[in-house]
């Protein structure tokens, strides 16, 4: 069973942006773009409503390729129980632990 991941907006952004000028950013542009090539397979990818949303937003060519990347993806719901369990874990309530949140540097595994 693959590892669940749930994909920000941050990912398909790096993606398709035109290479950066800036050190720092074209390294995170670099190392996306490895981590997508060679370990986006490893996981079951889930996007949601507010991904698609801030995707679609800003330069139009860049938003459909946004789009035309996480659309494959499935779409999770934002329901009242969705809420509930995100306060919860974000008030360490109920004995949940906080899901991992880390950079495609970190999901590389190097």
């Amino acid at each position: 069973m693959r590892p669940k991941l749930y994909l920000e907006t941050t990912i398909p952004s790096y993606l398709v942006s035109s290479p950066s000028r800036d050190l720092i950013v074209a390294a995170h542009q670099q190392i996306t773009n490895e981590w997508w090539a060679n370990k986006k397979d490893d996981f079951d990818i889930y996007i949601s409503q507010f991904v698609f949303d801030e995707s679609s937003a800003g330069d139009r060519q860049l938003a459909s390729e946004r789009i035309k990347i996480i659309s494959k993806f499935p779409k999770l719901d934002i329901t009242d129980d969705v809420k509930l369990l995100a306060g919860a874990l974000l008030n360490s309530k109920n004995g949940y632990i906080c899901p991992v949140i880390c950079t495609p540097v970190e999901l590389l595994g190097e």
